[in-house]
């Protein structure tokens, strides 16, 4: 078969030559990383599918080949089919032939790992057995009473300014803060330990080194819940029957960490950007019309946490998208053109409500066993933060709105919103509903005509006019005789709340209104 890459077995421009800055390199394959894939993912998607297809050939750092999966069932096939496409990247022929170092900028992301990401068969099923168990043993109820106070932490921290960056003080911190709890190490969380999550997979010069920082973290935590078993994710992992060594653990855990830490990070940061900048989304949000879930679901096909996943390599020969694949060929499973591939999204408009087949969270067996609990992140903290703060707005333009990316992941800069400043509340509680600006947000959905509920008008019902049929003292009447019960009996909380039964007409009523129709002829 010949090779899309004719220049794969030759000299490898140096990272520093000038060519590097530019979209298209060697054989006029485009570049997944440099400005334009940055900056317009989306832009990059539709030309390489308007030139190769459903599945592109792609130059990753240091022009690198791979193999971009762009369509929907294209990515399917793909991560279903282990035994055409494998996770082990020691299979990748790149690295068989040296023509990727070890100190590539990607290496912590396709070094191999003695962890079930990278494994088949029956390694892949002990190790995300024992991953898939633990998870099970997570109280889905106490994460989210973390979420949810952990949220109120962060808002109290600048409720009091009127105005933050959303990104920086609260969509990155609030999924840290939750993932370290989990797994059993809240003492590590801190400023630099965000830096490196995010520093780690951008391919950056220093992505080495944040994963080192990381790594030590977890195995430092590893190594105190051998002696100290805890109630915690890092223990279940110790102690389960698969027996997995502490670099195995440790592994395990660093990859449960990155992952839903920068999902859910980036989901957060997108579901709050469309809360902002779409008058329709918060109009429907506000209303009532859209739940917070559903706002996150529609969030994870427009704008999904990772764009794309690295990587799968070619057991063998084959054939993916009318493309030739070689043995040792490395693919990546692109998430963000899958979600909008034509053939399952003709419209990108269209409301995707209730529709769960976006690639958000990869597929197959190495499907994201963790996305429930990102899920529960991402909805407990929206709705918190804006329960506490509904009447964010955002700061600046909406295209002023800076993005950062690689080939894996894109998210905001920054998300600055205003709001009416207000009190701390007690981050010990769930958040009260908060003071929304009494000025027209333009993001309300409003008629011509202000159409209200009359409002019914109330009479004391004290002294000689006291209802006789058991209300509560204090009581109150409207103009058609109901009562409401406003407060009950001291201890009696029974009454606080209850829905009077319609009573008819007093007697000298009925005797008034039958002398009425006399008088009147009826």
């Amino acid at each position: 078969m010949t090779s899309p890459f004719p220049y794969e077995h030759g000299p490898v421009p140096p990272p520093e030559c000038p060519a590097h800055g530019l979209s298209v390199g060697p054989g006029g394959l485009r570049r997944l990383y440099g400005p334009e894939a940055e900056q317009d993912p989306h832009g990059l998607y539709e030309k390489l599918r308007a030139e190769h297809g459903t599945v592109a050939p792609v130059l990753l750092h240091g022009d690198v080949p791979a193999w971009l999966v762009l369509g929907h069932s294209e990515n399917l096939h793909m991560t279903r089919t282990p035994s055409q496409f494998s996770r082990d990247s020691r299979r990748w022929r790149a690295l068989q032939d040296g023509s990727v170092a070890p100190d590539h900028p990607l290496a912590p992301i396709f070094t191999w790992q003695p962890i079930c990401v990278f494994a088949d068969g029956a390694t892949h099923e002990r190790q995300r057995g024992a991953v898939t168990d633990s998870m099970a043993r997570i109280d889905t109820r106490g994460v989210r009473r973390h979420v949810n106070r952990y949220s109120n932490r962060l808002v109290n921290g600048f409720c009091r300014e009127g105005r933050t960056d959303l990104v920086a003080e609260f969509a990155e911190r609030l999924p840290m803060m939750v993932m370290c709890a989990i797994l059993g190490m809240p003492e590590e969380y801190n400023d630099r330990m965000v830096e490196a999550a995010r520093d780690m997979i951008k391919g950056t010069a220093t992505a080495v080194q944040s994963n080192a920082y990381v790594v030590g973290a977890l195995t430092r935590l590893v190594e105190r819940r051998r002696r100290e078993p805890a109630d915690d994710f890092a223990t279940w992992l110790v102690e389960h029957p698969a027996n997995m060594n502490d670099q195995e653990v440790a592994e395990h855990l660093r990859l449960i960490l990155i992952a839903s830490y920068e999902a859910t990070a980036n989901l957060i940061a997108n579901v709050l950007r469309m809360v902002l900048t779409d008058p329709r989304f918060r109009a429907r949000l506000s209303g009532g019309h859209m739940t917070v879930p559903e706002a996150v679901e529609q969030t994870l096909w427009d704008e999904p946490p990772f764009t794309a996943v690295f990587g799968r390599w070619a057991v063998g020969d084959t054939e993916l998208g009318g493309k030739h694949i070689k043995a040792g060929d490395a693919l990546i499973v692109g998430i963000a053109p899958a979600n909008t591939d034509p053939v399952v999204r003709p419209d990108l408009t269209a409301n995707m409500e209730g529709n769960r087949s976006h690639l958000a969270f990869s597929g197959g067996p190495h499907e994201c066993p963790g996305q429930d609990i990102g899920r529960a992140i991402a909805d407990v903290g929206v709705d918190a933060l804006l329960m506490r703060l509904p009447d964010l707005e955002l700061a600046v333009d909406e295209k002023d709105l800076q993005w950062v990316g690689n080939f894996m992941s894109r998210h905001l800069v920054e998300l600055p919103a205003e709001f009416a400043p207000r009190s701390p509340q007690d981050d010990r509680e769930p958040p009260s509903m908060g003071r929304p600006n009494a000025a027209r947000q333009d993001w309300e959905v409003q008629s011509a005509v202000r159409h209200t509920a009359p409002t019914p008008v109330r009479a004391r019902l004290d002294g000689a006019h006291a209802p006789s049929s058991g209300a509560p003292a204090g009581a109150t009447a409207t103009v058609d005789g109901s009562a409401d019960a406003l407060s009950g009996a001291a201890g009696d909380d029974t009454a606080v709340g209850r829905v009077p039964r319609q009573r008819k007409p007093g007697g000298p009523a009925r005797l008034w209104r039958v002398v009425t129709r006399w008088w009147n002829g009826d």
